[in-house]
């Protein structure tokens, strides 16, 4: 499919269906839609906090912050050897940004930024796109923080799109098509908001996982 032909409200539309555009890697102009036969999510009350990664935010002083640097967190996803993350998607993904359906959590470390996670909101649905590590543990922090703060706002779901080892472990799930699908329209029509509620802190990270586990 021609990149052109994908707009902002196109890609809106989509992800309401269930389906998301890639492309093969940066330099292919052409993007595709994907509609996975197994879904990857991650529950909004399973996440799981390691004892090193609870170690990790209490020795640390670690702050989140929503679209404060969606720029450099968009940059540094689509920085690596393979992504899918073309021009057209880029730009795509910036102008949601400024529409306000597309945001990222940033954690920072003393005032350094050391990870990040971007995604599309619809509703109380939230896609995840992609996230970075500026350093050790920088995107588990960041989907601490994203997890605890979309159940604090009446999100209903968290797509990661697919799983991986990494999701795995901390509590991503794998289901089906139909599984998904049910679930994503329950979501959608959840009066949900990333903006409802402020950002938590650490105190808060680690008390909501506590109460969840």
């Amino acid at each position: 499919m021609s990149s052109g032909a994908v707009s902002p409200q196109l890609m809106l539309h989509a992800y309401a269906q269930g389906i998301f555009p890639m492309a093969e890697n940066a330099e292919d102009p052409e993007l595709f839609w994907v509609d996975p036969k197994r879904r990857g999510i991650l529950p909004l009350d399973g996440f799981h906090i390691s004892r090193s990664l609870r170690r990790f935010l209490h020795g640390h002083d670690i702050t989140a912050t929503l679209n404060c640097a969606f720029d450099r967190v968009l940059h540094h996803c689509a920085d690596r050897e393979e992504t899918w993350i073309n021009p057209t998607l880029h730009a795509n993904y910036t102008a949601l940004n400024e529409m306000g359906c597309c945001h990222s959590l940033e954690v920072w470390d003393n005032g350094d930024l050391i990870g990040g996670v971007f995604g599309i909101a619809i509703g109380g649905v939230f896609c995840g796109e992609s996230m970075f590590s500026g350093r050790t543990n920088g995107s588990k922090v960041a989907l601490a923080f994203l997890t605890t703060h979309l159940r604090n706002c009446g999100f209903g779901l968290f797509d990661t799109q697919f799983i991986t080892d990494h999701l795995q472990t901390l509590g991503a799930l794998e289901i089906s098509r139909a599984q998904y699908r049910s679930r994503l329209a329950e979501a959608l029509a959840l009066p949900a908001a990333i903006t409802d509620q402020p950002l938590p802190n650490v105190h808060n990270v680690l008390q909501r996982r506590t109460q969840t586990s």
